[in-house]
């Protein structure tokens, strides 16, 4: 065999290895995540150590990738590989399915080459902070999530890796956690995107119904698909899209998603996972096409987002605000060629604007440094419309409306439940309030008062009828065991401990080696 031949194989080898691109950095947040909890990232002569598993995860997914690219180039790549089956749904299995073509291999190398640069990045620019070890942690789960989006051969793989980038994104919002600000805008976006979570499930559904395949290369139908049914599935997905990407009327939360650190943003919101539904709708173009009026919501949706974002863009006062809205209006017009049926185009220009979106926020910190001229005022054109310019001060209120139709609600449906809970569940249940709680707190002697017998005697205060009804019956078991099984004498107490004595002598026969062995021969017995 000689060298060419080697090295096709190794590369028709390396490509049985996809399932590791994703699992290498989940892998490193793992190791992290256990470090922490035991209290082993504590001082900065550990930062090197957790930095160097997490950006180490990502060039080893990088260069898995590289030679998997290698093996599609040279032919030696199937467009998808699967192993075995993981979940059934009713009588569909679904596969650990993994996706080699030309929309996966390019998008998860862009996404594992810039994850891996931001980690190399944000190694010096978080020295001695507090939460190091915590936003590598949420790095290195973002990474593996939106790895698995990318390449992952099905629907329902790419939704755990959809929540896994939508779960690190919300930790490293709330990175400073000990403000309210920050927890606040970390909210925000963890409502907003349970909306488009709802829209994937649904897709996810219909295609298990009308489709009975969740196969991204299934979805499309055989032909034989509705057009009610191709319009409430793509209608799922395209939701999920619209939120993924900050997109009308769903766009506030990315200018909230700011709160969390420089590079994490970088990755986040400006470069990759704001690309996600653009690629969600790329892979779903075979379906797409089949609703033109879908295609024409996603060109209005589109024009009017970039149309906003331009505009809310001019009137910013400070570079990472800036550089989001001008993200959000690129995506938008992103939109709008998917809504053309330009897919091809649209994965191109996410992919470019990705690539140089991610080096300005990287470089973002040092902009002041580096420009020595006050910014630009606002075009005349627009100071001179008024109230234009204040629209777009206030970013058109619809961050002012999304509070009041999303956050408000939310927060008030969860304090009815409590009440709820509170005032109705638990004195149905038994279960004790928290003045009762606190009574026993500060219960003298530090022992809580009971409410049946001696006051050491209790654990809890019930209430209620289900807690007195408890309450009653414990106090009449109490009493049983008083009067006939711990005082000593009597028949039954008699007849208990001879049956104890019976039982040990039971016991010490059974522990002899051919008692136990003739018990191991019967249990053969039994089975064959």
């Amino acid at each position: 065999m000689n060298v060419i031949d080697a090295l096709a194989v190794a590369l028709a080898a390396s490509v049985r290895g996809i399932w590791l691109v994703p699992l290498l950095p989940l892998l490193a947040a793992l190791a992290i995540g256990l470090r922490l909890l035991l209290g082993r990232e504590a001082g900065e002569q550990h930062e090197s150590l957790t930095a160097g598993l997490a950006s180490g995860a990502a060039l080893a997914a990088l260069l898995l990738l590289l030679l998997i690219d290698m093996a599609a180039l040279a032919g030696l790549s199937p467009p998808g590989l699967a192993f075995g089956a993981w979940l059934r749904i009713g009588e569909l299995p679904v596969r650990l399915s993994f996706s080699l073509d030309v929309w996966s291999l390019p998008a998860a190398t862009l996404v594992a080459l810039i994850a891996w640069i931001a980690l190399r990045f944000s190694a010096t620019y978080l020295h001695r902070e507090s939460g190091f070890a915590r936003f590598f942690l949420g790095m290195s789960l973002f990474l593996g999530g939106l790895l698995l989006v990318v390449l992952a051969g099905n629907a329902l793989l790419a939704f755990v890796g959809w929540e896994l980038a939508g779960f690190s994104s919300w930790l490293l919002i709330a990175y400073a956690w000990e403000r309210p600000v920050a927890t606040g805008n970390a909210q925000l976006v963890f409502l907003t995107n349970r909306v488009g979570d709802a829209g994937f499930l649904l897709g996810i559904g219909l295609a298990v119904w009308s489709v009975g395949s969740v196969e991204w290369g299934s979805l499309a139908g055989d032909g034989t698909l509705g057009t009610v049914s191709a319009r409430l599935l793509a209608l799922g997905f395209v939701l999920a899209a619209l939120v993924k990407s900050a997109q009308l009327p769903f766009t506030p939360w990315i200018a909230r998603a700011l709160e969390g650190p420089t590079p994490s943003s970088a990755v986040f919101y400006g470069s990759l996972m704001v690309h996600a539904g653009v690629y969600l709708l790329c892979r779903l173009q075979g379906l797409l096409v089949q609703v033109p009026d879908v295609l024409a919501l996603l060109l209005v949706v589109g024009l009017s987002t970039a149309l906003y974002g331009g505009l809310c863009a001019l009137v910013q006062s400070d570079v990472k605000s800036a550089l989001i809205f001008s993200t959000v209006t690129q995506v938008g017009l992103m939109f709008l060629l998917c809504g053309l049926g330009l897919f091809w185009l649209a994965a191109v220009y996410s992919g470019l604007h990705a690539a140089w979106r991610a080096y300005q926020f990287l470089l973002a910190p040092a902009y002041m440094h580096l420009v020595g001229r006050p910014a630009r005022p606002v075009g005349r054109w627009l100071a001179g419309w008024t109230w234009l310019y204040t629209a777009a001060l206030q970013r058109f209120w619809i961050e002012a409306l999304a509070n009041s139709l999303l956050t408000r609600p939310t927060l008030a449906l969860g304090r009815d439940v409590r009440a709820l809970d509170e005032h109705f569940i638990d004195p149905l249940i038994g279960a004790p309030r928290d003045e009762t709680q606190r009574e026993l707190r500060s219960a003298p002697d530090g022992r809580p008062p009971s409410p049946i017998g001696d006051p050491g005697d209790a654990l809890i205060r019930g209430h209620g009828l289900a807690g007195r009804a408890l309450l009653g019956f414990a106090g009449w078991l109490q009493n049983v065991e008083n009067h006939l099984l711990l005082s000593g004498d009597g028949a039954l107490a008699a007849l208990l401990q001879r049956a104890g004595r019976h039982a040990d002598a039971v016991e010490s026969l059974l522990e002899q080696p051919r008692y136990l062995m003739l018990m191991v021969m019967a249990t053969f017995v039994v089975i064959l």
